[in-house]
C-alpha cells in the first residue's frame, strides 16, 4: 500500500514493497519543470536514489511509476529477485481512490437537494472545487459563459469517473 502527502508544496508518497523494503519518493519544482526523486529505503535505512525529470508531464499510469521503475532497474544494493519483485510491484496502481468516490457522491447529492438545472451544475461544481482544492481541477476559462446543459454534461462525466475507482 502506499500513503500521500503533501509538504510544503511538493509531494512525497511512501511505498512499501515488503517488511524490509520502502521507497519514499518526493516531487519538487525545478527551474525548468519538476522532477521525481525515489529513495530506497532498507529497515529505515536509506540505501540508494533514483530520479526522473520533466519539463511538462509525465505520461505513467500513477504518479512516481517511472522513478520507481527506474530505482528497481538501476538498483546495486537489490538482489535479482528484489528487483523483480520491486518491478512487479511498480505496475500496479496503488494509489487510494477512496476520497474521489466520497467527493463523486457527495457532488451527485446536488440532483436531490437541488431545484433547477442551474442550481445543480453549480452545486455539483462547488462540491468538486472543494473537494479537489488544488490537486488539479481547473475549471476551462469559459465556464461561465457555457450553457447549463454543456455544464452538466461535462460535470456528470467527471463525477461518473471519479466515482469508477476501484
Amino acid at each position: 500500500m502506499s500513503k500521500l502527502s503533501k509538504k510544503g508544496g511538493k509531494t512525497m508518497r511512501n511505498f512499501k514493497i515488503n517488511d524490509e523494503i520502502e521507497v519514499v519518493c518526493e516531487s519538487q519544482k525545478t527551474r525548468n519543470g519538476f522532477r521525481h526523486i525515489a529513495i530506497l529505503m532498507r529497515n529505515g535505512v536509506e540505501q540508494e536514489r533514483a530520479k526522473c525529470c520533466y519539463l511538462n508531464r509525465t505520461w505513467e499510469s500513477y504518479e512516481f511509476q517511472s522513478v520507481l521503475k527506474k530505482l528497481f532497474n538501476s538498483s546495486k544494493v537489490l538482489s535479482e529477485d528484489e528487483k523483480k519483485n520491486g518491478l512487479e510491484f511498480a505496475e500496479k496502481d496503488r494509489t487510494d481512490w477512496s476520497d474521489f468516490k466520497m467527493i463523486s457522491g457527495i457532488a451527485k447529492m446536488g440532483e436531490l437537494f437541488c431545484d433547477n438545472q442551474k442550481d445543480k451544475n453549480d452545486w455539483k461544481a462547488r462540491m468538486l472545487k472543494a473537494g479537489l482544492g488544488n490537486k488539479g481541477l481547473e475549471m476551462p476559462e469559459d465556464w461561465e459563459t457555457l450553457d447549463e446543459d454543456t455544464k452538466q454534461a461535462r460535470l456528470d462525466g467527471v463525477i461518473q469517473i471519479m466515482g469508477e475507482h476501484k
